[in-house]
C-alpha cells in the first residue's frame, strides 16, 4: 500500500491524498508537478527513476488506511 506522503520532497508543498499534483516514482519519493516539471527535470534525485501521478486513494478507503503523516524534506535542494 503507498505512503501517500503529505508534501513535496523538494519545495515542502502541501500534497493531500487527494491531490492530482502529487508525483511518485517506484520508490514512493513524492514530489509536486511543479517541481518534477522544473529543477527535476523528470528525474527522481533519489533514485534516478521517472515520475508518474500518484493514485488518489478514495475517500471512504482514507479512514481504515490513512494517509501519511511523515514528512521528507531536503532544505539544501534537489535539483538533479
Amino acid at each position: 500500500m503507498l505512503d501517500l506522503r503529505p508534501s513535496c520532497e523538494c519545495c515542502d508543498r502541501n500534497l493531500p491524498p487527494e491531490s492530482p499534483d502529487a508525483m511518485i516514482c517506484t520508490f514512493e519519493c513524492t514530489f509536486c508537478r511543479d517541481c518534477v516539471a522544473g529543477p527535476l527535470k523528470g528525474v527522481c534525485p533519489n533514485c534516478g527513476g521517472n515520475f508518474v501521478p500518484r493514485p488518489i486513494r478514495p475517500a471512504d478507503k482514507l479512514a481504515r488506511f490513512p494517509a501519511s503523516t511523515k514528512r521528507v524534506f531536503k532544505p539544501e535542494g534537489c535539483g538533479a
